[in-house]
This record gives C-alpha cells, sequence and structure tokens, in this order.
C-alpha cells in the first residue's frame, strides 16, 4: 500500500478520495450502491457520494423508488468506489438510516432549480407511459412552485454506516494490496487479506 494506515478508516479514505479528486476525469465521488430486493436479489446502480465523516456515507435519492424502498425495507447496502486513475477502489459494508430533514433540505435547497423540480416530476423506478408524460408533469410544477420548489416528503438522503471497509490498491502480476477494516463494538480492527 502507498498509503500509510490510519487508525480510522474514514481518515484513510479522505486521503483517497482527495488523491482520486485529482485525476479521475468525471465524477471521483461516484459509487456503485448495491442493496436487495425482498426475495434477496441483489440490485445495483452508479450513485454520487455527497458528504462522508466519521458517521459514514451520504447520498439522496427518491425514497419511494426501488433503491430507496430496498433502503428502507431491508436496512443494509453495500458502496463500492473504483478510481481507475489510481488503481484502488474501496468497499464498504454497513447499515442504513436516514438523515435528518434539515440534512436533507439543506442539500436539496442547494440544487439547481431543474433538479428540484425534477425531484416532484419524476415517480423514480415507477411505469413512464410516454416522455411527454414526465414532460408535462415538470411544466406542471414549474407553473405549481416557480423558482421555490419545497422538497417533496419522498425525496431524501440516506446514511451508509459502515461496518466494514475494504481497501484495494493493485499490485504487479496481480499481486494486489487488500488492507480491511471491520468495526467490532465500536473499535475497528485492521486485517491484511490475500488479493
Amino acid at each position: 500500500m502507498s498509503t500509510e494506515f490510519k487508525e480510522h478508516p474514514i481518515h484513510l479514505f479522505g486521503e483517497w478520495f482527495n488523491a482520486a479528486q485529482e485525476t479521475e476525469t468525471s465524477d471521483p465521488d461516484a459509487a456503485c450502491l448495491a442493496t436487495v430486493d425482498q426475495d434477496g436479489l441483489p440490485n445495483a446502480r452508479v450513485i454520487l457520494v455527497r458528504h462522508f465523516d466519521d458517521n459514514g456515507f451520504c447520498f439522496f435519492t427518491n425514497y419511494d423508488s426501488t433503491k430507496g424502498q430496498e433502503l428502507i425495507t431491508r436496512g443494509k447496502a453495500a458502496l463500492n468506489f473504483h478510481w481507475k486513475s489510481k488503481k484502488r477502489q474501496v468497499r464498504i459494508r454497513g447499515t442504513i438510516e436516514k438523515v435528518s430533514s434539515v440534512e436533507s433540505d439543506e442539500y436539496y435547497n442547494s440544487r439547481p432549480l431543474g433538479n428540484r423540480i425534477g425531484a416532484w416530476a419524476s415517480k423514480q423506478s415507477h411505469p413512464l407511459e410516454s416522455r411527454d408524460t414526465l414532460i408535462n408533469r415538470v411544466k406542471d410544477f414549474e407553473d405549481k412552485f416557480g423558482e421555490t420548489p419545497p422538497r417533496p416528503e419522498h425525496w431524501g438522503g440516506f446514511r451508509l454506516i459502515p461496518q466494514e471497509i475494504e481497501f484495494w490498491e493493485e499490485g504487479e502480476f496481480r499481486l494486489h494490496n487488500r488492507k480491511q477494516y471491520k468495526n467490532s463494538n465500536g473499535t475497528w480492527v485492521l486485517t491484511t487479506l490475500y488479493p
């Protein structure tokens, strides 16, 4: 590993994230979010993680969407960041909680107007009759709210509280470097894994 390991994995994640911001061509905050449905069938999609700190990784979505419902009902998820330019990835597994209404409001109100209207207009993951239907819904909500749409109750943030974080760095001859942090009763335990 080219980075010194930290007592708390979020601090190491922060170093790796900052390095990725300098070299990734777009969206270093993009991560693959994995959930499972009621039958245990997995779903995965790329999302943007908007904030991280010692408490976890925050992202925002429609609570009524497929991912929103799976996060609410199952209460667990995984994230995977892959930074090709750095030949690194970070895998995170943990539990899910909703962020506070204040946090959701703050982020919602920081978004461009079109995105805020879109949060009202899109019944995310539900069948759409036609593209015209969506465009008409956008216009309807533009007319209704003007430039100050409030945050819809069905839209807000989640926090993934990590229980396990693995740092992977490419090594020569596929002898990759893998370090795994696991939370054991509030203490992070570091283990080196075979590649």
